[in-house]
Formats: structure tokens, sequence, C-alpha cells
């Protein structure tokens, strides 16, 4: 029998402010261990928490973003919890009146596109961390993060598969990074998920899940999701049972391993945080907020689908990242040229910045030199082959394409009296070739055509050799 994995993320996204979220204390990354934990973050007796405006800024321009319900009034409670990284034995957060409610956000998988549907995004502070680097086996505490102003986003149980769940991370980094809410920068902890992962059998009641804590890369999101499926299924079909727990994947081991039996909501007796007032959003701030926003993604799909006839996969793929959409609208210099600029952004371009180990905020191709150089594979001055080659000698500095095709010497020939020549050198020489293709052999004449582009040291415009040939062989023959 078949069975169904149920997914569902919450995300901690590190909202970029320049302070903490109750405290003026910095959030800057890389200072030495505990120098940033003001009295405010350790709730030292006499001290009183002041919210962050910007943080809350910030939580309603998210909200806008995935079309939630921003509270006209929310409140913080304490969460409260023992564990060494938390000084104050609780954590301000959000439970009963979160600041977003609701939301969707989109995801592609394959060529399919699917909504996942969000439960809340609330505000909250960060903890400390527990250092593990002490050479005689001891830990430390470093409390630089605790008071650092998280949005927690909580989606529905919607993903039913590691790929789904790695598209709905992608697609949720991608957004809060393009609204400029969060720098997203995984290896310092700016972006991390929880995974919630249970199995049923199609149409059965949801099953027990466990909590995955911690994931800090795409990788180690999908594997993790993959084993604890199958940890799961195999425990079920052995005839045990799934625990409720909270589990740390190991990437050494390619493994969740049991953590602690996972707590709900009443364990950790959440209360209202006397110190803090309630927070009243009138719709004026939110409107505010919504004029300073971006385009956002669904609205470029959009308009690229409609305007320029793009189709929903690759006006997906356009809209991966504000840069990478930056970099084709800059690239375009004519009508011709956005199908082409479409499928090199996407396929040429994308595999240079990932070789590169780049994203599009760093590209070393300036979109514009990179739009001059697709003007210059329309007007046949270049093959597409070639441009390959240019296009790196770009990235490596050697200047623009115009530059690099005359030192290298990549210009196309398109003389008509040179073509000529060059296939009927080629006929005269492949007779063989000649013979196959008047026997009906379709293959024989894209192997002429490779025949002449070698003889002419891949130089010559493929489509004018494609039409000389073919009235060639067509005279010839009869």
């Amino acid at each position: 029998m078949t069975w169904e994995v149920v997914i569902g993320l919450e995300t901690h996204a590190q909202l970029a402010t320049a302070s903490k979220i109750f405290s003026g204390a910095s959030t800057a990354f890389g200072a030495a261990p505990n120098t940033q934990a003001s009295a405010v973050d350790l709730a030292l007796p006499g001290t009183l928490p002041v919210l962050n405006r910007r943080a809350v800024e910030l939580a309603i321009r998210f909200g806008l973003a995935v079309g939630g319900t921003i509270a006209p009034l929310s409140a913080f409670e304490r969460k409260n919890y023992f564990y060494p990284d938390l000084p104050k034995g609780y954590q301000i957060s959000q439970y009963v009146q979160p600041v977003v409610a609701g939301g969707s956000v989109a995801i592609v998988v394959g060529e399919e596109e699917k909504r996942v549907r969000l439960t809340r995004a609330h505000l909250e502070e960060d903890a400390g961390k527990s250092l593990h680097e002490d050479l005689h086996g001891m830990s430390g505490i470093d409390l630089n993060r605790a008071g650092t102003p998280l949005l927690e986003i909580v989606s529905e149980p919607d993903m039913r598969s590691a790929a789904e769940a790695v598209a709905y991370a992608r697609a949720l980094h991608a957004l809060v990074r393009w609204i400029g809410i969060c720098e997203g920068n995984m290896q310092e902890g700016q972006f991390r998920c929880d995974a919630n992962v249970s199995v049923r059998r199609p149409d059965a009641p949801l099953g027990t899940r466990c909590e995955i804590k911690n994931l800090n890369s795409f990788r180690f999101l999908e594997k993790a999701i993959e084993y604890e499926a199958r940890r799961q299924v195999e425990l079920v079909e052995d005839g045990g049972k799934v625990v409720q727990e909270t589990r740390l994947f190991d990437p050494d081991r390619g493994e969740t391993r049991s953590m602690r039996s996972k707590e709900d909501a009443q364990d950790y007796r959440y209360f209202p945080d006397p110190d803090l007032l309630p927070l009243e959003i009138p719709k004026q701030w939110i409107e505010k907020v919504r004029e300073s926003m971006p385009p956002l993604p669904q609205a470029k799909r959009a308009r690229y689908e409609a305007e320029y006839g793009l189709s929903p996969y690759v006006a997906h793929l356009l809209t991966e990242s504000r840069e990478k959409a930056e970099f084709f609208e800059r690239s375009l210099t004519s009508a011709e040229s956005v199908s082409l600029a479409a499928n090199w952004v996407t396929g040429e371009v994308a595999a240079l910045l990932h070789d590169r180990n780049a994203d599009f905020a760093a590209s070393p191709v300036d979109p514009r030199a990179f739009g001059q150089m697709l003007a210059r594979i329309l007007d046949g001055t270049i093959s597409a082959k070639a441009a390959k080659d240019v296009l790196r000698a770009m990235a490596d500095g050697e200047g623009d394409a115009d530059a690099v095709i005359a030192k290298r010497g990549l210009k196309q020939i398109s003389d008509a009296g040179a073509l000529e020549s060059a296939v009927d050198g080629v006929i005269a020489a492949q007779a063989k070739l000649v013979g196959d293709y008047r026997a009906g052999k379709e293959k024989a004449f894209n192997a002429l055509v490779g025949q002449v582009m070698k003889a002419t040291q891949g130089k010559a415009n493929p489509v004018q050799v494609s039409a000389i040939l073919k009235k060639r062989l067509e005279t010839s023959s009869s």
C-alpha cells in the first residue's frame, strides 16, 4: 500500500533591523561572544522591553506580500521554558494574536504551480546560542543573538514531498529578500526552518508528527525530510508507533535522531507579557507600508506572461529573486531580444553564476553588456555557440562583447560567396553523406552541416549554411 507524506514548515526569518526587537543592542553578525547582550536582552531586574517599530513595519510588509490579514490589534506573550541559552527563562513571542494571519506562497515543482497556505506569521525574539567548540568537551553560551528580531512564518501542512518543501522554502527565502525584510544568509542563521513531518495512508487522518529543528540549508531540509518519512513508514509497517518528538538532523550520517519529546502549546504556559502593551496597527500605517513596497514577484510574473508572452514556468524562473528579474529587464535591447534573454538568463547565465558560487546580485557580467552580446547573436555577428565563449570571457574581465569578439576572432561568416564555396567543398568531399541524404537519411543532412561548420572553424552562419546546402543538394539532384 502507498503512503502519503504530510509536511508543514515553521520558518524563522531574522528581520533586517540594526538593533534588537526590544532593546537598542546591535544585531551585527560576527562580534565577540557576549558583547552585544544588553541588560534588557537578559531581563535583568529593573529593565523594560521597548518594541522596535522597524520590526513591526517589516512584519506588515510580509503580511501584505503574502495576502495575509494584518491584525489591527496584536499582543505579546511569554513562552516559558528552560534552556541554557535562554537567560530569561522565557521567550517573548506571539501566540493568541499574531501580527499576520493567513496568506499563501506560490511554488513551482516541475512545471506545476501550487499554493501553500500560511497559518500565521508572528514576531518574537531569538534566543542565544550554545557553543560546543571546547577541546576539553565543555560548552559555552553566546548571548549575542538573544533578543534578535525574528518573524516566525508557519505554513499549513500542505506539502506532500521533500521537493515541495524545498520549493516552498526557496520561494519564501526569495520573497523575504525581495521585499527587503531579511538578508537571508543561512550560514549566519538569518533564515532557518523547522520541518513537521508525518505519514498516513491516502485520505486517512493526519498521522503523528515529528519536528526536525534548525535546518539551515535547502539540501539538509530535503535530506532530513526524506529520511524522516522513510523512518516513520518503516516504523509503522513493522508494527510500531510514531512518537511525537523533536528531532535533529545529522548531516554527516544523513539521518535524524531524537532530541526531546515534543511539547504542545500548553506545555509552554503562554501568558500575556505584563511589560508590553498590546500592539495597535492602524490602517494608515498599513497603507504607508504598502506604498513603500516594490513590485511583487507575482505581479512581475503576470506582466512577463502578458507583455512578453513568456510561459508561466519561465516567468517563475525569472522571478526567483529580485536581482535575477532586474538583470533580465536591464538586458533587454528590443522586443526581439525578450525570448533570447529569458532563455539565456535562466540557462547559461544561471549556470555560469552557479559554477562561480555567485548570484545575480554579484554577477561578474553587467546586464547591459550581456544585452549587447545578445544583440550580436540576433544580428548574426556571432553564433549561439560562440556566444557562450564570449559570456565566459566577459565574466573573466576581458571586456565587452565587441572587444571579446574582435580579440578572439569569433565573428560569424555570413558572406554568401564564402559560404557557397565552403558548402561546395563539403559536397565534393563527402560523397557518402550526400548519397545517404538523397536516400532519405535526414541525419546525413545535419552531418553535412557539421562538416561545413568544421571547415569554417565554427564561424559559418548555420542558418545560411542550411539554406545554401539544401539548395545545392536539390539543384544537383535534379
